[in-house]
């Protein structure tokens, strides 16, 4: 992830942010407003990376503790494979579970394997299914970490 700084997205980021929404996304981009409206709740916390300046990626969660819900984790294509969805993650799971959230869920295509893949890594757990949630069919997996099960595997991989 050399090159990249990780950072709370601001309204100027939002113009940025859309194209590259536009261009993961196609078939359900947000649109700028629904954009601006994320951005304005006190409920949500977004972070924006850059590199030399340039959005190269996005996540955002909504945070109501004791839980939260990852909406959305957006990277470059050009820019995917080295860490910077996993380094957002990290940073917003820590800010959710300092503001006193102990349960986080979130919805993935099922298509996507290598997201499902980070997301176990990070502690998350598929619970069920959405069958044909995404526009074009897609069936939604949706996982869910809870803290205290990361807490409890981290200090069992440092005892072992």
């Amino acid at each position: 992830m050399s090159g990249v700084a990780v950072e709370r997205l601001r309204w100027w980021h939002l113009v940025d942010v859309h194209r590259l929404e536009e261009e993961l996304f196609p078939s359900d981009a947000w649109s700028l407003e629904q954009l601006w409206q994320e951005l304005a709740q006190p409920t949500r916390r977004y972070l924006v990376a850059l590199s030399d300046g340039e959005v190269v990626g996005y996540a955002g969660a909504f945070v109501m503790p004791p839980d939260a819900d990852i909406q959305t984790v957006a990277v470059s294509p050009d820019r995917q494979g080295e860490g910077i969805a996993r380094t957002m993650l990290e940073d917003l799971l820590a800010t959710a579970e300092g503001e006193g959230v102990t349960h986080t869920m979130l919805e993935v295509r099922a298509d996507n394997a290598s997201a499902i893949g980070l997301y176990e890594r990070l502690g998350f757990r598929a619970l069920s299914a959405r069958p044909r949630y995404y526009p074009d069919g897609t069936d939604a997996v949706i996982m869910r970490r809870a803290r205290s099960e990361v807490r409890d595997r981290a200090g069992e991989a440092a005892r072992g």
